[in-house]
């Protein structure tokens, strides 16, 4: 809380100049902004040198209150606001006599402190104020506020433990505010009935700032009132961080701050994997096209983002993705089984299109899910299931490639996860992968490449090439010697991996010159 003081102030001690004050139809004053202050009393004098006329507003957005004199039109019990130009009061009869036209001379100021913006606000009936709040703020802007002692002590524990301490002043002073506007706001809410109401429309870092406020001054009817705006109002993006921040010390109060902390937090006792399962297995059922591409990037995105904030030490669906990883291998193998039955090619159209789409479809959902785990860096496993698959790589061929290539795909995302290093599967499980998985693949690269949209050839051989290097040398020779008798059979057909092929040839035909040249140079020096 800013320091507080309680004395009395002598006359001519501080001068306080007027500034427009907007009110609202219904008597709610709108403090101006620290910034809006500045400019209408850098522009004072300048109006005043106009004898006889008002001082214009520059600000159009503001409106100066009009202050009728109290006599002729009493407004009791209604919020008013008023701007008291103290001036006048405060100055001396040689200083008052001084002609309008010309500015007078100010002597040089003694200290910063007299340096300071002074605005005068009143609430409620002037005549039966009984205390003045002077707030002291880091903008170098000082306020004096006409309040009532029995609003103040009434609606703030803050003031009514202060004023029950201290002697009868009129003066009370608050050092260092902090936020000299949304705390002269927040005294004028004292002065509403329904406080809820006048929140409506505000932003909500301008009532997390007054519920700040209210808080300092023990305000339990205004905190209320915050809490209830904050529970109803959505949040929008950093919003929702500084709410949660802002309230959560709240709990123990008595306050019901929980209905607004249940937007970002649940009771609910089922695991976060029970919901995971529910999510996967609604995208992976769907049959709508753009709904289920939608929905996959979706999911996708929102699972790389909780992996970059968990930084990858708590996995919490690992075990739910891998049952859906064995559910759709052990659908899509069915699917190929029936689908390379004997008397299948020659059914109807109509008959094997709904299994050719069935391929498609679980095809696909198995590479969302490898897409997944490469991308957690949790798909060693994936690799070991999926390159001890010999009986659907080999039911493969006995498919037309128009039905079997999805399955392509899904063995080309594990070689870019190998080449990338998001997976490390073991030797044996890189060499069977390779051994069970390759020819397919090259058998449908051709088709690949002209149907498939999200297919990147140069990504895909890079990734092959990396996982060839990987083996022992004489695997690689095996391999890519094959490829070689491939690739001068059907040229773009076939992978590219001439990159692959030059490091093999280096390993294999010059590093052993190489180093037979630094051994005997070695032996030479020794």
């Amino acid at each position: 809380m800013a320091d507080f003081r309680a004395r009395r102030l002598e006359p001519g001690q501080t001068k306080f100049r007027n500034v427009p004050i907007a009110v609202t139809p219904e008597g709610f004053w709108c403090c101006p902004s620290p910034a809006v202050l500045q400019k209408t009393l850098k522009n004072h004098n300048h109006q005043n040198k106009q004898k006889g006329s008002p001082p214009p507003l520059k600000d159009p957005s503001l409106q100066k209150a009009p202050t009728p004199p109290t006599e002729n039109i009493p407004l009791p019990n209604q919020l008013r606001s008023r701007a008291v130009l103290d001036d006048q009061r405060c100055m001396t009869p040689d200083a008052s006599a001084a002609s309008p036209t010309k500015a007078p001379e100010r002597p040089p100021k003694p200290n910063g402190e007299n340096q300071k913006r002074k605005i005068c606000v009143g609430f409620g009936q002037p005549e039966t104020s009984d205390l003045k709040v002077i707030l002291f703020g880091k903008e170098g802007i000082a306020v004096r506020i006409g309040v009532h002692r029995n609003i103040l002590a009434e609606h703030s524990s803050f003031f009514a433990d202060k004023l029950s301490r201290q002697s009868p002043v009129p003066y009370i002073e608050i050092m260092d505010c902090e936020d000299v506007e949304i705390y002269v706001e927040t005294v004028g809410l004292m002065y509403c009935k329904e406080v809820k109401h006048r929140l409506i429309k505000q932003s909500v870092p301008r009532v997390l700032r007054i519920l700040k406020v209210a808080e300092s001054l023990g305000y339990r009817s205004c905190i209320k009132s915050c809490l209830d705006f904050l529970e109803a109002v959505p949040w929008v993006g950093e919003e929702e961080e500084n709410v949660v921040i802002s309230i959560r010390h709240l709990q123990n109060d008595n306050y019901g701050v929980n209905p607004i902390l249940k937007r970002v937090s649940s009771d609910i006792s089922n695991p976060p994997n029970d919901t995971l399962a529910r999510i996967l297995e609604l995208v992976l059922k769907s049959n709508e096209d753009r709904g289920r591409r939608e929905m996959k990037s979706l999911v996708l995105k929102l699972l790389k983002e909780n992996s970059l904030w968990t930084n990858g030490s708590a996995d919490i669906c690992i075990e739910t993705l891998y049952s859906s990883c064995h559910n759709c291998l052990d659908s899509l193998l069915a699917l190929f089984r029936e689908a390379s039955e004997p008397g299948f090619a020659d059914k109807s159209l109509e008959s094997k299109d709904p299994v050719v789409r069935q391929i498609a479809l679980g095809a696909d959902n198995l590479l969302w899910l490898v897409e997944i785990l490469a991308d957690r860096h949790i798909a060693g496993e994936f690799a070991v299931m999926w390159s001890s698959q010999n009986e659907l790589s080999e039911l493969h061929s006995k498919l037309p490639i128009v039905s079997r290539h999805p399955v392509s795909c899904i063995t080309a995302r594990l070689f870019v996860a190998i080449g990338r290093g998001e997976v490390l599967p073991s030797m044996d499980t890189r060499q069977l992968l390779l051994h069970v998985w390759l020819q397919p693949l090259i058998d449908d690269y051709s088709w690949l490449q002209h149907v498939c949209r999200s297919f990147d050839r140069k990504v895909v051989e890079e990734g092959i090439g990396q996982t060839i290097l990987t083996l022992p040398l004489e695997d690689q020779q095996n391999i890519l010697l094959s490829w070689f008798g491939s690739f001068l059979k059907v040229g773009d057909n076939c992978p590219n991996l001439q990159r692959a092929f030059e490091v093999w040839w280096r390993r294999t035909f010059i590093r052993p010159y190489v180093e037979q040249q630094g051994n005997l140079a070695q032996s030479a020096r020794s």
